[in-house]
């Protein structure tokens, strides 16, 4: 099987039109472009072909080297990378996110080396002691409730700059509106279930970045989102589809019209 100057299996784009063995800087531009200014949400998510979103209780494990690099390209793309604290929690998140190519490439195009870093969590369990809060690179986010409380709430604004995005649980409209006070609109979401329930609850998913992962695994995990349900079905339509050694990377956006004088069609 060839590979790709990074040793991993090609990336063929299948769709809108075929290109064989895409490069870094093709998929940087594919994914780069959006349809509207403005705050822009866009979920990054794995699933087997029966439909879990974790595998021995980790997301990761679903995917492969091509589905990792894709994400890591993904990442140099954002404002800020928000995430749930249970994903945090069950990945191991901490450290720097981005490598020293990435880290590079961004400020190049004027961008901070080091995007901003967002949590959410509405009971504040969380360790301030984490290597998340010890190693992050920036000062993070915390996204929570102002009926959190007070005392976690002391003891994480020592490591977290702990932010209110709703009065008795986290609303995805007030952590959209808090980021964009802060200048951060391109926001990258990496999980999990929880938080895609909320924004989608709240008709704010603007873009979904799906890789299909060619497994079977059986068992009963959660599916890629979790919500009490109630609010009408949201269509995406589909605007580009990867394929990598039987992965596909699916690429959706939202299907309602964009401003006037916006792009009509992605990058």
């Amino acid at each position: 099987m060839a590979s790709t100057a990074h040793g991993l299996a090609p990336i063929n784009r299948i769709f809108p039109e075929p290109v064989s063995a895409a490069t870094d800087e093709q998929l940087l531009q594919w994914y780069g472009g959006v349809p509207r200014p403005g705050s822009w949400v866009r979920f990054n998510f794995v699933s087997s072909l029966d439909g879990a979103a974790t595998l021995e209780g980790q997301s990761g494990r679903l995917g492969n080297a091509v589905d990792q690099h894709v994400f890591q390209l993904l990442r140099r793309l954002g404002d800020v990378i928000l995430v749930g604290a249970g994903t945090v929690r069950a990945e191991g998140y901490g450290g720097d996110l981005l490598g020293a190519e990435a880290r590079k490439w961004r400020a190049s195009r004027g961008k901070p080396e080091h995007p901003a870093v967002a949590i959410v969590s509405g009971s504040l369990d969380l360790d301030p002691g984490s290597a998340f809060f010890s190693e992050a690179p920036v000062r993070p986010l915390l996204f929570t409730s102002a009926a959190a409380d007070p005392a976690r709430r002391k003891e994480l604004a020592a490591v977290a700059d702990v932010v209110d995005a709703g009065r008795e649980r986290v609303e995805a409209a007030g952590i959209v509106h808090a980021l964009a006070e802060r200048g951060l609109q391109q926001i990258h979401c990496e999980g999990g279930p929880t938080l895609l329930g909320s924004f989608e609850a709240a008709g704010l998913v603007d873009e979904l970045c799906l890789t299909v992962s060619p497994l079977l695994v059986g068992g009963s995990g959660t599916r890629i989102a979790r919500s009490g349900g109630g609010y009408p079905p949201q269509r995406l339509r589909l605007v580009q589809a990867l394929e990598s050694d039987s992965m596909l990377l699916l690429r959706y956006i939202a299907d309602r019209p964009a401003p006037a004088g916006s792009p009509a069609e992605l990058g």
